[in-house]
């Protein structure tokens, strides 16, 4: 009786997936047949008090993102005094024998090969033997190869490999010289004003996180459109099953399991197609209470969009025929309520940054 009770209740209930994420909304971006200033209370966007040690950059995540910067532009050096350290990378030669004959495939014959130390992509501790020498060096490492290599020439046998070590890849200093050849950034030509860029980056991320959560959490929706929460529902559920789809590819691939039902894409408390429909439900409600927030700001700030402007950028971007596909298969409100969001955010960091 349960069952069928259950069953009957989920034939009710069950969501109807739509591709175009336009649909419930006017070509300019705004909720159809919604009055959001008559069923949302906005927050007090005019008056926040940001808390300045919430939103300033943090020592430990500027020093991570330069560190990332430096690393992503790492040189092969021959400087004698840098010793080979566990994680680098290395340029090397060799010549490997056994009982004093060379091998098939024992020798780089000059060409240099790109090692990381600490890899595992040379036999037995290969690459352990290098650490600590240092670009020039003629280094001898002893090494002994499984019983089972593919190889029967070397299988279970030791060998010697005569190494010469000839760069160690290392992380450039942060100097004005660096930043005027690898930054491109607007404006920046110093070191410093490159650190400072990445501090005033990190600032304007975390105020804009403290303010659109602050603004989302202390508005109010007095009453949810039912039409456009069925059509969220409708369109959170196409991405799900696209993402499912995408798994369940991967997995044909790989030749694994991993996700069967769209519900096994939610959390733990997510066990079956009724709890999945009731949490995709919640998750449509939250999706239009920023969508209705986002636009009530919007319009009570008087804030206006310039979508040939809009298009043309996006154009110039992705180039006329990606722009085009984007939008034949988003639609133009989509588009346009998107750019609400991120008039508003500017709006709002604008406002509050010091």
């Amino acid at each position: 009786m349960f069952a069928a009770g259950k069953s009957i209740f989920l034939a009710v209930i069950r969501t109807t997936s739509a591709e175009n994420p336009s649909v419930g909304l006017t070509a300019d971006g705004r909720i159809e047949g919604v009055n959001v200033k008559d069923v949302v209370t906005l927050a007090d966007y005019a008056n926040i008090a940001v808390p300045e040690e919430e939103v300033a950059a943090k020592t430990e995540e500027v020093e991570d993102s330069i560190k990332s910067t430096l690393e992503q532009h790492k040189e092969p050096s021959t400087d004698a005094s840098i010793a080979i350290a566990d994680g680098d990378k290395v340029n090397i030669d060799f010549v490997g024998t056994v009982d004093g004959v060379e091998f098939e495939g024992g020798n780089s014959n000059g060409e240099g090969y790109d090692l990381t130390i600490g890899s595992g992509s040379f036999v037995d501790d290969f690459e352990q033997q290098l650490i600590g020498h240092k670009p020039g060096e003629e280094v001898t490492v002893e090494v002994t190869f499984p019983a089972d290599y593919d190889g029967e020439e070397v299988a279970g046998k030791d060998a010697s490999f005569a190494v010469t070590i000839n760069s160690i890849n290392v992380t450039p200093e942060l100097t004005d010289e660096f930043v005027a050849e690898n930054i491109t950034e607007e404006g920046v030509t110093t070191a410093a004003e490159y650190r400072a860029s990445v501090e005033n980056n990190f600032y304007e991320q975390h105020l804009e996180e403290y303010l659109t959560n602050y603004i989302l959490e202390n508005s109010t929706v007095k009453s949810y459109p039912s039409n456009y929460l069925k059509k969220v529902r409708a369109v959170t559920k196409y991405s799900d099953e696209q993402m499912l789809a995408s798994y369940k590819q991967m997995s044909a691939y790989y030749g694994i399991s991993m996700y069967e039902n769209l519900w096994d894409l939610r959390d733990d408390e997510v066990s079956d197609e009724l709890s999945y429909e009731l949490e995709l439900r919640e998750r449509a409600k939250e999706a239009a209470k920023d969508a209705m927030v986002y636009q009530a700001l919007f319009e009570d700030a008087g804030l206006t969009l310039d979508m040939e402007a809009v298009y043309t950028e996006m154009t110039e971007e992705y180039g006329e025929e990606s722009f085009t596909q984007m939008k034949e298969t988003n639609g133009e409100g989509y588009i346009a309520q998107n750019e609400i969001r991120e008039a508003v955010i500017e709006y709002l960091v604008k406002r509050y940054k010091k």
